[in-house]
């Protein structure tokens, strides 16, 4: 079974390369202390992506707030920013990376992750409500 699993996933891995399909973010990552300089200084968003408990519990001051399900459905709301700098912010950094690749493939321009997310910004004693 495991030699079957192994197969298969080496035909996957093939198909992919073949398809020219990229399975990596194409978004750059961000530091929380260059983002909270960001955001400060009013030259970039916030978007989290967190499901709306996780939002409620604890969020960066200012971000805008459009779970990654619905972000898709959302990106007219986005529109305003669609030039400017963008950053997304998630848990840990994995959902706001997809939401990232997301944003870019729509045509915003100018995308970053937030290396970490929150707990990161958290760790580096940034500010949250």
């Amino acid at each position: 079974m495991r030699k079957s699993f192994k197969s298969g996933l080496t035909t996957f891995a093939a198909v992919v390369l073949l398809s020219g399909v990229a399975v990596t973010s194409h978004s750059e990552n961000i530091s929380p202390k260059q983002a909270e300089a960001e955001l400060s200084a009013k030259k970039a968003v916030i978007i989290d992506v967190r499901e709306d408990g996780e939002f409620q519990e604890q969020h960066i001051p200012g971000a805008i707030h459009i779970p990654l399900g619905q972000l898709a459905s959302r990106l007219s709301e986005l529109e305003p920013y669609k030039n400017s700098q963008i950053i997304t912010q998630c848990r840990s950094g994995g959902r706001s990376a997809k939401a990232a690749d997301q944003l870019i493939a729509a045509g915003f321009t100018n995308v970053q992750n937030l290396d970490g997310g929150i707990q990161a910004w958290e760790k580096a004693g940034l500010s949250t409500k």
